[in-house]
């Protein structure tokens, strides 16, 4: 009966002939198989891979858990495992793959970081609206705050996609798409102050906010 060795020798000449795979996923890959072989040899009488049923699977992502693993970890090393058994079924050593049931630990997604309304109003109380700049400064904030823009969404914006007779503005996003974001009369009106009454008194560069189309 083929050993443990055996099959990841395999495994990895299928991740690199078939898969095409990086010499860092291919090590992943293996690390994740090295772990499961591990607690078979810990806790299942040193069971081969053909020979783990879906229980034994489950315990051993129970076991990495234990371990401390995070989530992110955990569902990295479940989907290798998974990957590996796939590999067994088109290889025809197994019938089933008892890593088909197997579920992964739900991921968390972080909520993203803001900045709170008295926050905004102290960055907008540091800002010296006497210069030009400053007065720069004050509707880059405003626009971004107001309309809840990426930095670089902002930077983008140009004159064509102000429409402030309809309350809008034209955004373009992530992978180019576009979408239309309401705008407010604070900011409506320090755009137009700084469009006819600032921006005539700064240096024009490219990629500055809101430039000329």
């Amino acid at each position: 009966m083929s050993n443990w060795n055996s099959y990841k020798i395999r495994f990895k000449q299928y991740l690199q002939l078939e898969r095409s795979l990086s010499k860092n996923s291919i090590e992943a890959y293996l690390d994740d198989l090295n772990k499961l072989e591990q607690y078979s040899q810990s806790f299942l009488n040193n069971k081969t891979p053909v020979q783990l049923e879906l229980s034994h699977l489950q315990a051993f992502v129970k076991w990495i858990s234990e371990l401390s693993f995070s989530t992110t970890s955990q569902a990295r090393i479940i989907s290798g495992i998974k990957t590996f058994y796939k590999f067994l079924l088109m290889e025809n050593e197994i019938q089933q793959s008892p890593a088909e049931l197997l579920e992964s630990p739900r991921i968390t997604r972080k909520l993203p970081v803001f900045l709170t309304i008295e926050e905004i109003d102290k960055m907008a109380a540091a800002v010296d609206r006497s210069t030009p700049e400053g007065e720069r400064n004050i509707t880059l904030l405003e626009t971004l705050y107001s309309c809840g823009l990426r930095v670089s969404e902002c930077v983008n914006l140009k004159i064509t996609d102000l429409h402030f007779n309809e309350d809008y503005i034209k955004v373009t996003g992530k992978g180019s798409k576009e979408r239309l974001v309401p705008i407010g009369k604070t900011a409506k009106k320090l755009i137009n102050n700084y469009l006819k009454k600032v921006r005539v008194h700064l240096p024009i560069k490219k990629q500055q906010l809101i430039t000329s189309s």
